[in-house]
């Protein structure tokens, strides 16, 4: 996949494994491969069920897929 115009596309992939680093792994102290799997399962909900994004008009991807809109906080 390193072909002519591939770039681009690694962007979103380096930013996503720079929110796991930082946002969890480095964060925790994971003893076992079982406690880092679970770790990183909650870590994945968390980033597509429940963290905004500005880019996204501060709604998380779930709402964007699901065409959900949220109320907004009085």
């Amino acid at each position: 996949m390193d072909g002519k115009g591939r770039a681009p596309d690694n962007v979103f992939i380096e930013r996503l494994w720079w929110s796991v680093k930082y946002g969890d792994v480095y964060l925790h102290d994971y003893q076992t491969v079982r406690q880092l799997y679970q770790g990183l399962g909650a870590y994945f909900r968390f980033y597509g069920r429940e963290r905004r994004y500005q880019s996204l008009d501060r709604r998380t991807p779930v709402e964007v897929d699901h065409g959900t809109v949220r109320r907004k906080m009085q």
